[in-house]
C-alpha cells in the first residue's frame, strides 16, 4: 500500500495547448499539505517526459508534499509542439502552477527543474506569484548548451527567490567552475550542492531519486 495517490488530467496552457498532468497526493495521515512541488522534466526534443520524474514525485508525496508532474507541449499526450529553446514551455510551467494554486488552494509552490527543465522553470519563477523557491537538478549552464538555453539564465540569476542548484561534479554540460561563476552574481539566497563523481544523465537516473528527494525536502522545509 503506497502512502500516496496519483490522479491524471489535462490542464490548459496558452494558445490552446493541453498538458497531460499528474498529481501525486500524500495519504490522509500527513495532515493537510501547505506546499505543492511542481516538477519540470528534461529536454522534450531529446525524449524528456514527466515519466522521468515519477520516482522523485512519489518520494515527495511520501514525505507529505503534493507533487505535480506534466508533459510539456508536444510530449506524450500533451498537444502542441515542443520548441527548441524552451520559451513556449515557460507558459506551460506557469499554466500548471496557476492551476495548482487555483484548484488545490495551495498558496506556496516550489519549482524543480531537471536538466533543460531547469532553465525553463527558472524563467517561470518570477512569473508566478505563488512560487517561493526554486531547485535545479543539473542546470545546463555550459557554453554549448547556452546556444539553446542562454537567454533563460538571466531570469533565475536575477530572481530574489531562494534557489538551490544540485549538480554532479562530472556533469558533461556544465563544469563546477562554470556553475560557481554563474552563481557568483546571483541575487538572493543561493545554495549549491555538488554530488561527487556523478555525470549529468547518471544523476537524472532512478539511482539518484532518493537523494534528490532528500535534498528537495530539506530545502522546502527551510522556506
Amino acid at each position: 500500500m503506497s502512502n500516496y495517490t496519483v490522479e491524471s488530467f489535462m490542464v490548459d496552457s496558452t494558445d490552446g495547448v493541453k498538458l497531460r498532468t499528474r498529481l501525486f497526493k500524500p495519504s490522509e495521515g500527513h495532515g493537510s499539505p501547505t506546499m505543492a512541488i511542481v516538477l519540470v522534466h528534461p529536454y522534450s526534443v531529446l525524449g524528456g517526459s514527466q515519466g522521468l520524474l515519477k520516482g522523485i514525485a512519489s518520494g515527495l508525496a511520501e514525505n507529505g508534499y503534493v507533487a505535480v508532474t506534466f508533459d510539456m507541449r508536444g510530449v506524450g499526450r500533451s498537444t502542441g509542439r515542443a520548441s527548441l529553446t524552451g520559451f513556449s514551455e515557460v507558459n506551460d510551467v506557469v499554466s500548471v502552477s496557476n492551476w495548482v494554486s487555483d484548484h488545490l488552494s495551495l498558496r506556496k509552490i516550489l519549482l524543480v527543474g531537471s536538466s533543460a527543465g531547469a532553465p525553463i522553470a527558472g524563467s517561470a519563477v518570477d512569473k508566478i506569484e505563488q512560487v517561493i523557491g526554486y531547485v535545479s537538478i543539473g542546470y545546463p549552464f555550459g557554453i554549448t548548451a547556452s546556444i539553446l538555453f542562454g537567454r533563460h539564465h538571466k531570469a533565475i540569476i536575477q530572481s530574489q527567490k531562494p534557489k538551490l542548484f544540485i549538480m554532479g561534479t562530472q556533469d558533461g554540460f556544465t563544469s563546477v567552475k562554470q556553475l560557481r561563476n554563474k552563481l557568483s552574481s546571483a541575487a538572493g539566497r543561493v545554495e549549491m550542492h555538488l554530488i561527487d563523481g556523478v555525470g549529468h544523465f547518471q544523476m537524472e537516473g532512478p539511482a539518484y531519486d532518493a537523494q534528490m528527494v532528500d535534498l528537495i525536502v530539506k530545502f522546502a522545509a527551510s522556506l
